[in-house]
């Protein structure tokens, strides 16, 4: 093997044990050197691929990311009419970011450990680009109308889906999938422009 391959096997390695690590126990509750042990990988070559267990962590929620947003863009793809596109892409969102290791690695913990500006940057190139993609083609087919700008509109409609997100599986009190999905079917219809 040689040293690039091996080198990019490693990092791979550190990210998935990782992101099984922090899925499971969260950041704070995931050591470094726990991850290291796990991985079977020294220390030195940590910080070869990663500055710091925070730059890990964005690489594991940008893994996880990289696994939600095309089975949302699928889910959007399927359907003819770009409302029932976002109705449906937002299911999808909300299934997947309600996932146990993805709710806690994407929705409780990158916040927080990435800060506000990286979460949105991050968020933004992922799920806001599709959203964005998916809104302004239901506006442009006069389906969908807001009276605002569109991204005020865009990072109205991903903050009350990614709040849905965190609600569906909060352990004191989840929400059965009938009701949210009702519930992400209004938030839509709400913004519909009704025929006739």
């Amino acid at each position: 093997m040689k040293n690039a391959e091996r080198a990019s096997a490693t990092r791979a390695r550190l990210i998935t044990v990782a992101r099984q690590m922090f899925g499971a126990q969260g950041y704070a509750g995931t050591a470094t050197e726990a991850v290291l042990q796990e991985a079977g990988v020294a220390r030195g070559a940590l910080y070869h691929h990663f500055a710091d267990k925070a730059a890990l962590f964005e690489a594991v929620c940008l893994a996880v990311c990289e696994d939600i947003v095309p089975a949302v863009d699928e889910a959007a793809a399927a359907r003819r009419e770009p409302l029932d596109a976002l109705v449906h892409g937002s299911i999808r969102w909300i299934e997947k970011t309600s996932e146990p290791e993805a709710r806690r690695i994407l929705m409780i913990d990158a916040p927080t450990v990435l800060g506000w500006a990286r979460w949105q940057a991050l968020d933004d190139r992922l799920s806001q680009a599709s959203l964005a993609a998916g809104m302004k083609a239901a506006i442009a087919a006069g389906a969908l109308r807001f009276d605002c700008r569109l991204e005020l509109a865009v990072a109205m409609m991903n903050g009350a889906l990614n709040a849905l997100a965190l609600r569906v599986n909060a352990p004191e009190a989840p929400v059965p999938p009938r009701e949210w999905r009702r519930a992400v079917r209004a938030l839509w219809a709400a913004h519909a422009v009704q025929a006739g």
